[in-house]
This record gives C-alpha cells, structure tokens and sequence, in this order.
C-alpha cells in the first residue's frame, strides 16, 4: 500500500487497523482472507452490475474477476486517497494500481462504500471504478 497521500476522518485507530488489514488482503488477491472480512449475507456491487449476494456469490464473483485479472498478469496496489465515515460505514477514495512485468502500470480512480455489521463483518460494498484502460492494453 502506498500511503503517502491519505487523510483519514473520523476512524478510529482500530479501525484504520482493520481496514489496512482489509485492504491488504484485496491487494493480495487472498480469497479465503477477504472472505474472513465478509458477512454470510454480504452484497457486493461493481459499478451497475447486479449486486454479488450472499457469501458464496462473493467469492465466486471476486474469484472470477481476480482470475482475469491476474490472468492478464497484473498486480493490484491500492493508493488510499481519502477515507471518510467511521468504524461501521466508510468511504474509500483510491487509486487502484494494476502493475504488471514490462508494461507501464495501469491506475484507475476508485471508490469503495463499505458497511461493517454489529459483528464487525462485511455486510455490503459499492465499488466504482472504470477498468476500461485495464482491458484495452490486455
């Protein structure tokens, strides 16, 4: 994670702790250690896409989306910008970096809504970001 640019509102210490675990995991491309992050409920949204519902439907989404990522060869490194909310309901700004061997890296803005449970988990992301540029020079 590169850090040099980010403001922080209203987190506190622990989690900014959990999110930078968090963010760690999504960086690492870690299934299983992303779904430990998720609710059995969870729904996650790209963009306009239908949301991925439910625990399964999470990891399987994110699998196929990660594989053709990765199967394009790149990296991802989040660039947190700007996180507002608190413990329980964040917002991300970031630029997401896809590094790959021998090509210039590719960043695109992003922004992620998330909501933690009264468990800590999970219960739902919204992320926006165009990965267009991603696609059109794999």
């Amino acid at each position: 994670m590169e850090l040099g640019k980010l403001r922080i509102n209203q987190l506190s210490d622990d989690g900014w702790a959990w999110y930078q675990r968090y963010l760690t995991a999504l960086d690492a491309y870690d299934l299983d250690g992303y779904a430990g992050f998720l609710a059995d409920d969870v729904s996650i949204r790209f963009n306009n896409d239908e949301p991925l519902t439910g625990l399964a439907a999470a990891r399987d989404g994110l699998g196929r989306f990660w594989g053709s990522v990765t199967g394009m060869g790149f990296a991802l490194v989040h660039e947190p910008l700007n996180i507002y909310g608190d413990d329980r309901h964040l917002v991300l700004e970031a630029l997401n970096h896809y590094d790959r061997s021998g090509s210039p890296r590719v960043t695109v803005r992003a922004t992620a809504w998330t909501d933690r449970g009264d468990a800590g988990t999970v219960t739902a992301v919204r992320l926006y970001q165009d990965l267009s540029p991603l696609y059109a020079g794999g």
